[in-house]
């Protein structure tokens, strides 16, 4: 078992010297999901106490409820009731749910000219799904691998808004000198949006395993052969990090996936970004015009097949 708070310790401490810029404004969490976060470390914590906080919003209720009621649960029957719902899931994995949307929520208002909002989500969802399908195919927590992944880079559209010309300066290098984004940041700030995040998260009183996946999600391949890190949720997160998304943090990301594709017989990257793309589509009516992995990999084939 893997100790999450000595490694989240390791990484960053306790988290009193937060590497972000002072003038750097944050998003608020919702108000429900600070509480249930702080409420739900309680043990003696019941679905009924924790289902009158929830219920504060209706925002969050009602996404919470779509989401048990999705086609993902295949249930039998339909929960129409937040403490329903907390005792089919889990105090542990509906307060996952809630970080999540709850954070998802708060970045909305961010309006970011480097990044389109419906892409950048659904960049993340993409890459939730597929880290949830290398956590089943690893046998480690999906939840934990679908909520890290979908965190990773939640803090991009407010740090590309205040720092806008070191932001638009990164992706006018990528044509000419492509850059790991995580790089380019040590070289410009002396941080960068990984241990930013993993240090807001921890100031929000987030669970510190996505803590850990979201500071380490840029570490590619090489987590899956980490001692300690390749059969966790850490090493999901890292290789679906790789999946290209519009600011092109990776430039070699795509290069990765078909590598590890075929030193992994059970990764099938093509099959799995078939599946995903259909879930990507069921589930954000934003994913319309979205280029997908599945997209990616098809245009990849026919340069190939060109050449």
């Amino acid at each position: 078992m893997t100790d999450w708070i000595k490694l989240r310790k390791n990484l960053i401490g306790d988290g009193k010297q937060s590497p972000l810029p002072s003038q750097i404004k944050l998003p608020m969490l919702p108000k429900a999901v600070m509480e249930f976060s702080q409420k739900a470390e309680d043990p003696k914590s019941t679905p009924k106490v924790l289902s009158k906080i929830i219920e504060t919003d209706a925002g969050i209720s009602c996404e919470l409820l779509r989401m048990v009621n999705s086609s993902t649960f295949a249930l039998r029957r339909k929960v129409s009731s937040i403490q329903q719902t907390i005792t089919l899931l889990g105090i542990r994995s509906t307060k996952l749910f809630l970080v999540t949307t709850g954070l998802k929520q708060a970045m909305s208002t961010s309006d970011s000219k480097l990044i389109n909002l419906p892409n950048f989500w659904s960049t993340n969802l993409e890459r939730a799904l597929m880290a949830r399908k290398i956590a089943q195919l690893m046998k480690v927590d999906p939840d934990v691998a679908f909520s890290a992944a979908m965190l990773q880079d939640f803090l991009l559209p407010v740090l590309s808004k205040e720092l806008f010309d070191f932001y638009l300066q990164f992706t006018i290098n990528q044509d000419s000198n492509p850059y790991l984004l995580k790089e380019y940041e040590r070289q410009q700030f002396n941080w960068d949006h990984c241990a930013a995040a993993a240090n807001v998260m921890l100031d929000w009183s987030f669970p510190d395993e996505l803590i850990c996946c979201v500071y380490l999600h840029h570490e590619g391949l090489k987590l899956l052969t980490d001692p300690e890190l390749g059969k966790t949720p850490a090493a999901a997160v890292a290789v679906a990090s790789l999946i290209p998304d519009p600011l092109r943090q990776d430039p070699d990301g795509l290069n990765q996936l078909l590598t590890l594709n075929e030193a992994w017989p059970e990764f099938n990257l093509f099959e799995f970004a078939e599946q995903i793309d259909i879930e990507l589509r069921e589930e954000s009516t934003a994913a319309r015009n979205y280029l997908s992995l599945k997209n990616r990999l098809e245009k990849h084939a026919t340069l190939i097949s060109n050449e």
